[in-house]
């Protein structure tokens, strides 16, 4: 496994990020146990949660599942980097008690000890914010994050679906404080087919010194083989994938995506996690593996080395924004 530096910090994760949105509604505890044990076997240390996954009636459940593993032992917890989320209504019908919900300081400080209840942890390493709190001013967000991190709850604070605009304000906000490290990563959508975080999300976040961590790598399955598994008789497609699927251009670019990787004698999904840890900026992308099989595919990825013939391909197929603002400005 290869490890880079979280951002402008001093923390080591790994090059892959272990997602666990699956854990809980598609994976039962106990092969969502041993997908950890081998993710950390193989040296993978950054795994990604959030309160709300397990979700409706069974939202937290994905954290318990983590602290369970946690309460194994074995130094599964000191080995780990644990970065968790806040944001989301916690309530099972939807319908959120005033102030059980985004980001003022009452609902982090609510939201972090139950996550440490949960998780069974006395820290965690990288709380993230979710979404943008349009109600809830950064220096109270900064207060309340302050004080977590005096007590020891808390290492780093990070971002999620920020705009670009807003890594910036946060950190401002956060220089202008004094004594605040600030944002130190940003959790986006990123890969081939959806590359509009390179207009403004990675600049912002590149400026200020914050680790890119993109989610759905694979665009929701569409970049992981999904023709070829459709003449097999595979999963279908669903989601983002079965949208882009239904158009006859997307259909068109995700058969030349596929012939160009069969060319290249390489695995679709495989490459597609390969071109994401050659993008200036990226960590490390989320994989949530369902299995114990997906996620060593996911880990082969790593040890891939993408041609310059190969990326150019994969440019004229999918062909990011540009520079920014050359892109839109000139």
């Amino acid at each position: 496994m290869e490890y880079t530096q979280l951002g402008r910090t001093g923390l080591k994760v790994s090059r892959l990020v272990l997602g666990t949105m699956n854990f809980g509604p598609q994976t039962d505890e106990a092969d969502s146990h041993a997908i950890m044990d081998a993710a950390l076997d193989a040296g993978l240390n950054f795994f990604d949660t959030a309160n709300v996954y397990g979700w409706g009636e069974n939202k937290g459940r994905t954290e318990e599942i983590i602290g369970n593993w946690f309460a194994k032992g074995g130094d599964r917890r000191d080995r780990t980097v644990l970065a968790t989320k806040v944001y989301g209504n916690m309530a099972a019908d939807g319908e959120a008690w005033p102030n059980h919900d985004k980001l003022s300081a009452v609902n982090i400080r609510r939201a972090v000890d139950a996550s440490l209840k949960r998780l069974r942890t006395d820290h965690i390493d990288l709380y993230q914010f979710h979404h943008v709190d349009r109600d809830t001013g950064f220096d109270e967000i900064w207060q309340a994050i302050d004080v977590l991190v005096q007590q020891g709850k808390i290492l780093y604070a990070g971002s999620s679906n920020f705009p670009g605009y807003k890594i910036a304000q946060a950190n401002e906000t956060a220089a202008r404080r004094g004594g605040t490290i600030g944002l130190v990563s940003e959790q986006c959508l990123y890969n081939l087919a959806e590359r509009r975080a390179e207009m403004e999300v990675i600049p912002a976040a590149r400026e200020y010194g914050l680790g890119v961590i993109p989610w759905s790598p694979l665009h929701g399955g569409l970049l992981g083989g999904v023709l070829k598994k459709e003449v097999q008789g595979g999963r279908r497609a669903s989601g983002r994938a079965a949208d882009t699927l239904a158009d006859p251009a997307g259909r068109a670019r995700i058969q030349a995506y596929e012939d160009l990787l069969d060319k290249h004698g390489l695995a679709p999904g495989e490459a597609a996690l390969a071109w994401l840890l050659t993008r200036p900026g990226v960590t490390g992308p989320i994989v949530g593996p369902r299995t114990a099989e997906q996620l060593d595919s996911a880990l082969r990825a790593v040890e891939l080395e993408l041609s310059d013939e190969l990326l150019a391909g994969l440019d004229e197929i999918f062909p990011g924004p540009g520079p920014s603002p050359e892109a839109f400005a000139w």
